[in-house]
């Protein structure tokens, strides 16, 4: 590239000069790679869905200059991540992940918690199951409420929705009719979105069971229409056997244009003041090295620095920046510049629990035998390659499940009422997948044929924190999610579970499990202490953290970002990722973070501020 080879003067020495962007983009892994005299308009630091969006979108402007800068490497090629079966190789504990574990939890006998972020470019859409769920209606309407700006609303998101969708067949072409509803979906977005093209063993008594105990488990023929609840089809980030992460779908496209530079194997260290506007400290300079010993840069916006790291990681670098509660950055040795006390706060996650059946036919179970079979899993991978299409294709879940439960529930009774936004939001989910499935990481059993039922509560009241470690960049922080430590949440899932027991009892199983297996044969369902005791052993995550630096209205207390979601008593500085949801979406989160970060392009390129009318926002 045309600056190739010109290195920064690293540490405390630096030159900022604007000069005109390089003749092509690049995809660069050494800063020294970039110009050392270049500044762009816009710094996004990392490169999950929205930092994706944002690079593809504030670059349709030719004249507009933007560097996204990602911690990890490039997804480019990676066949683990372009296979859709092998996402389950891929968190936790691998070298496309943050590698993070939490702090002890109580309400889960003080075990401590894998807790797998995407540490590559395409974030955590490059490394999570693919599960593409909108939400409720209920839930985009009280972010509307939470925020003061109708803006977040279902009608108002709709659009956006549809903008970045591009709706494609499955990659065996099946008749889909009655498995989704085209007509609420985009066809002409960056993002893929398809079904399954692999049917499983039990999804023809997935579907049985809708009709036998349809009062209870109704069928929804597109669970995206803004009224999830029921029984259906799932719908993933994929599209001709290949997973879509929003650095395929958003940045790759694009990595021509000459005004997109993307950096990866790099982290930002800090983000600095550069001076003051109209009152309020301004923060369009970072601090970026490679590791813990490797030379120091500093970059420049001239616009705004925008934060895309993520719950966990966009706090952190908050805090390293002086951004946060004062008192406790001073105890750490950090200068405060913004005093923000909810900077780290208001951490909510899914609890998951996956619970294990025997099925009576071993042809039924469609995973274990393949973890158990390098080399039947390698003709496997080799059959995609040659055709994209087989087992590999898909993820192994082809329907989902969103229930709520009754108003006179005793979930209910521990006195929080009910935590939803609304009655189209869920309380729980249902996950069904053809073989053991272990949700604290057991391996498979060498012996016995499965399929495990997963729970997941997706209204959670239990909340936790992100806070600081130490002061250096590249130790982890102490992550808290506080799971199941709410009557709510311990009840919800008890009555998931049992929820989840009577689904699995239907009469078209008969013949087909064989009943509760391994350690779940042990727990007697109709007792509350055993019960909960399984939930508190055996649950973890399904790895979907929000809320950490979460909006608010403008001018109001209790939030870190504005409803345009730059952040509260700055200039320059913006956020845009699961940190600012002020309410935990009960749905997968990857849809609703898409659609923000399309929204926000728009709120940035309109160049208007939501707030400028409230003082200290």
């Amino acid at each position: 590239m045309a600056c190739r080879g010109l290195p920064f003067l690293a540490l405390a020495f630096y030159v900022l000069v604007p000069v005109l962007p390089p003749a092509h983009a690049a995809l660069v892994t050494e800063p020294e790679a970039l110009c050392a005299t270049k500044s762009y308009d816009y710094i996004v630091v990392g490169a999950g869905p929205g930092g994706c969006v944002l690079a593809r979108r504030l670059t349709e402007d030719p004249h507009t200059t933007v560097l996204v800068i990602e911690a990890g490497p490039s997804d480019i090629g990676v066949l683990p991540i372009e296979v859709p079966l092998l996402a389950r190789q891929l968190q936790p504990n691998t070298a496309y992940d943050w590698n993070y574990t939490t702090v002890p939890q109580a309400g889960l006998d003080g075990r401590v918690v894998s807790y797998a972020r995407g540490r590559i470019l395409g974030g955590s859409t490059s490394i999570n199951f693919m599960v593409y769920s909108r939400g409720s209606k209920d839930d985009f309407n009280k972010y509307a409420e939470l925020s003061g700006d109708p803006g977040w609303s279902w009608a108002a998101l709709d659009p956006y929705f549809r903008k970045l969708e591009r709706l494609v067949l499955p990659v065996d072409g099946h008749d889909t009719t009655g498995e989704i509803v085209p007509g609420v979906h985009g066809i002409a977005g960056p993002l893929n979105i398809s079904l399954p093209g692999t049917m499983l063993p039990s999804d023809s008594h997935i579907q049985q069971t809708t009709r036998e105990l349809g009062h209870e488990f109704p069928f929804n023929e597109d669970m995206n229409s803004g009224d999830p609840l029921g029984i259906g089809w799932l719908q993933g980030t994929y599209g001709g056997g290949i997973r879509q992460s929003a650095s395929r779908a958003y940045v790759e496209p694009v990595l021509g244009r000459t005004n997109l530079d993307v950096l990866v194997n790099t982290t930002v260290t800090k983000i600095i003041q550069t001076g003051i506007e109209h009152g309020k400290p301004a923060f369009r300079r970072v601090q970026i090295a490679q590791s813990s010993s490797s030379p120091t840069y500093v970059l420049n916006a001239t616009k705004e620095v925008i934060l895309a790291a993520g719950a966990l990681n966009t706090p952190q670098l908050l805090f390293l920046s002086g951004i946060g509660p004062s008192t406790a950055l001073r105890k750490l040795g950090v200068i405060p510049v913004v005093d923000l006390p909810d900077v780290g706060q208001h951490l909510v996650d899914h609890p998951q629990l996956a619970n294990q059946y025997g099925v009576v036919r071993p042809s039924d179970d469609v995973t274990d035998p393949i973890a158990r079979n390098a080399t039947f899993q390698n003709a496997l991978i080799t059959q995609w390659e040659i055709g994209r299409n087989g087992v590999m294709s898909s993820v192994a879940q082809n329907h989902i499940g969103w229930l709520r439960f009754s108003e006179n529930d005793e979930v209910f009774t521990g006195g929080e009422g009910d935590p939803s936004a609304g009655p189209l939001s869920p309380h729980y989910e249902l996950l069904f997948s053809p073989g053991f499935v272990s949700s604290t990481g057991a391996p498979v059993p060498s012996t016995g044929s499965f399929m495990s039922f997963r729970t997941i509560v997706v209204t959670p009241t239990s909340r936790g924190t992100v806070t600081l470690n130490n002061t250096d960049p590249f130790d982890p922080p102490i992550i808290d999610p506080n799971f199941l430590s709410t009557p709510f949440d311990i009840a919800a899932m008890r009555g998931a579970i049992r929820s989840m027991q009577r689904f699995a009892s239907a009469p078209t199983w008969r013949g087909f499990l064989t009943g509760p297996a391994a350690d779940f044969a042990k727990v007697n369902l109709s007792d509350d202490a055993q019960v909960d005791a399984w939930a508190r052993a055996q649950t973890s995550t399904i790895w979907h953290p929000v809320g950490t630096a979460r909006m608010g209205p403008c001018g109001k207390r209790g939030s870190v970002v504005n409803p345009d979601l730059t952040v509260k008593g700055t200039a320059g500085l913006r956020i845009v990722d699961a940190s600012v949801l002020p309410l935990i979406p009960a749905a997968h989160p990857q849809a609703a973070l898409y659609a923000f970060a399309e929204r926000a392009a728009d709120l940035i390129k309109s160049g208007k501020p939501s707030c400028a009318h409230v003082e200290g926002t």
